[in-house]
């Protein structure tokens, strides 16, 4: 038994041109958002389109993780 196989992905082919074609034109990714079994003990996926960060978000939240972290920094110092 191999638990790391590559397993088919059940869906329409519409369903999966309507995929592909998002991450391969757009840019976009595929996200597993949850993983759970049925009944029948089958594991189900589902799956989420995700647009990556501007630059702007990115330097957005890398001010506040930073502030973040210094804050913590001085709590510390105080406390």
């Amino acid at each position: 038994h191999a638990p790391k196989r590559v397993r088919k992905l059940l869906l329409h082919r519409r369903q999966i041109n309507k995929l592909v074609g998002a991450v391969e034109r757009e840019g976009m990714t595929l996200v597993p958002l949850k993983l759970y079994f049925n009944e029948k003990g089958r594991a189900k996926l589902e799956l989420g389109l995700a647009r990556g960060k501007k630059m702007h978000d990115k330097r957005e939240t890398e001010k506040k993780r930073s502030w973040e972290r210094e804050r913590g920094r001085l709590l510390r110092a105080r406390g």
